[in-house]
């Protein structure tokens, strides 16, 4: 079999912006062929298949919106005409808007369920349906500190990820011994659309240990996840202790 760290064809959903894209360059970086996801970013996902060219690398930029339900078959054929089969998966790509148990409606919900739940799994499960025999794969799912520390701020949001977390170690169970499944939580890594300098700074100084992330932080919690054999149905919570706070 081959071994699981070796470096193949990774996608990477979300890649043409912040946290997906440091995720994909830092694969890149140690010799990973990129298949870069994208919805609406089609401008930063060309620079970063450009940028890894450029190095020497090769990427292929790949347009779906994952709310429909073909996206993840689609997905991985194109990943296997531009590059070859899949042999790591990153879920990246997140809903992620505001709503209360009060406010949300049946569409607010469908559409973090859709993306934050419904698609990563399914693209685990067109991700197993493709890799080769004899190959191990890697499927490594980005959640939330949150999950561990549950509040009920973005409501639809936290439920979805919170059952993604459920998924990931039911997937471990499912597809061992030929495929891991692991989960990183990150806390504070950017500052999001809903929240001011202010209170972005406020939050990285309430965790325990009074600073943000570094996105290159979770880069080295998903190699550690992709280049350890033994760990599968893990979490990481790359927070600064957030979900013990």
């Amino acid at each position: 079999m081959t071994p699981q760290s070796t470096p193949g064809i990774v996608l990477v959903t979300g890649a043409g912006r912040r946290l997906g894209q440091v995720i994909a360059r830092d694969f890149a970086s140690r010799g990973w062929r990129i298949a870069a996801h994208h919805h609406k970013s089609g401008g930063g996902a060309a620079e970063l298949v450009a940028d890894i060219r450029d190095a020497g690398g090769e990427a292929e930029a790949i347009q779906a919106d994952l709310s429909e339900e073909t996206a993840p078959t689609r997905l991985f054929e194109a990943c296997a005409d531009a590059l070859g089969p899949a042999t790591c998966l990153v879920n990246n790509a997140a809903q992620y808007e505001w709503d209360t148990l009060e406010t949300m409606t049946p569409a607010s919900w469908e559409e973090h369920m859709s993306i934050n739940l419904r698609a990563p799994v399914f693209l685990s499960q067109a991700f197993a349906a493709q890799l080769p025999a004899g190959t191990a794969g890697n499927i490594v799912n980005i959640l939330d500190q949150k999950v561990w520390r549950p509040n009920p701020a973005f409501f639809s949001y936290s439920v979805a990820k919170s059952a993604l977390w459920s998924a990931t170690q039911l997937m471990a169970q499912a597809l061992a011994p030929h495929i891991r499944v692991n989960a990183v939580g990150p806390g504070p890594v950017f500052q999001s659309r809903h929240q001011t300098e202010d209170e972005f700074a406020a939050e990285c100084g309430n965790t325990l240990l009074g600073q943000g992330i570094l996105p290159e932080q979770i880069c080295a919690a998903i190699r550690l996840l992709v280049e350890t054999p033994s760990l599968t149905g893990q979490m990481i919570a790359v927070d600064s202790g957030q979900h013990l706070t």
